[in-house]
C-alpha cells in the first residue's frame, strides 16, 4: 500500500509548526555536521527536502535533538517565541557562534483555534493557506546555505559544546513545570525587552553577521542568520599568529 500523500497546503497553524520542527531538526544535524561538532563518521547521509543532508546516527544524539525541538514547538503552539538560538560554546564556554530562526512573525493563534482551517474561523485576521511546495523550497535553500556554511566560518577550536535556546516574546513568562525542560541563559545572553534599559548581554548580537536566508510564504515567515561572537574572532587571531 502507498503511504499517504502529504497535503498540498499547510492550511492550520498545527501543520505550519509541525513543518517548521521538521525543519529544525535537519537544520541542527545540518549545523552539527558542519561545524564539526561530532566526528563526520558519526553522520549519515540522507535527503531531505529532494537535498542532500547529513544525520547524526548515534541514538541519544537524535533523541536530544527531538526532544529539544519538541519543547520548542511546544512553546510556539503558545506562541511565546520570538527566536531559536543554536548557540556553540567553546571548552571555556565562550559563545563562539549563533544560529538563528527569527520566528516572530509566524501568526498567533489561540491553542484552541490551532487545527482550525485557515480563512475560516483561525482567530487571526487575513491568514491564507499556504503552498507546502513552496515552503519546501525555500526551505531547501535555507538548508542548502546552511550545507555550505563551514567554509565561510572557518575551523572551530576542538572540544566545543552547544545547546539549544528561546528568545522569549516580550512579558512572556519563562517556561516552568517538571519535567523542566529549559533553563535560563548564561548572563552575557540575556536579551532584555525591547525598549527596555535593562542590559543586553554582551555576547548578544556578535562581533560580526553572517544572513542565511530569509522564508516567506504567506503565514510562513522565517529569517536566519548566524552570530560570530568575539571569542570565536580572538581564536583565529590567536591560530594565525601561531601559523606565522
Amino acid at each position: 500500500m502507498a503511504p499517504p500523500r502529504e497535503p498540498l497546503q499547510l492550511n492550520n497553524y498545527q501543520s505550519l509548526l509541525t513543518a517548521f520542527s521538521d525543519f529544525l531538526i535537519v537544520a541542527i544535524h545540518t549545523i552539527l555536521y558542519e561545524r564539526g561538532l561530532y566526528p563526520p563518521e558519526t553522520f549519515l547521509l540522507t535527503r531531505a527536502y529532494n537535498f542532500p543532508v547529513r544525520q547524526n546516527r548515534h541514538p541519544l544524539v537524535c533523541k536530544w535533538i527531538q526532544d529539544a525541538v519538541s519543547a520548542v514547538h511546544d512553546q510556539m503552539f503558545k506562541g511565546t517565541i520570538r527566536r531559536i538560538v543554536l548557540v556553540i560554546y567553546s571548552d571555556r564556554q565562550e559563545v563562539l557562534e549563533r544560529f538563528l530562526f527569527d520566528v516572530e512573525r509566524f501568526p498567533v493563534v489561540p491553542e484552541k483555534d490551532a487545527y482550525t482551517e485557515f480563512g475560516v474561523e483561525s482567530g487571526a485576521e487575513g491568514e491564507v493557506k499556504v503552498s507546502r511546495v513552496d515552503v519546501e523550497e525555500q526551505l531547501r535553500a535555507t538548508i542548502r546555505t546552511l550545507a555550505y556554511c563551514g567554509a565561510k566560518l572557518g575551523v572551530l577550536p576542538e572540544d566545543c559544546t552547544y545547546t539549544l535556546a528561546v528568545e522569549l516574546k516580550d512579558n512572556m513568562d519563562p517556561p516552568i513545570g517538571h519535567p523542566q525542560p529549559w533553563v535560563p541563559s548564561i548572563p552575557s545572553l540575556q536579551t532584555g525587552e525591547k525598549g527596555s534599559s535593562e542590559r543586553i548581554g554582551s555576547d548578544v548580537g556578535g562581533v560580526k553577521s553572517v544572513p542565511v536566508r530569509s522564508v516567506e510564504a504567506g503565514q510562513f515567515i522565517l529569517e536566519s542568520w548566524i552570530e560570530e561572537g568575539k571569542a570565536k574572532h580572538d581564536f583565529r587571531k590567536q591560530a594565525s599568529s601561531a601559523d606565522s
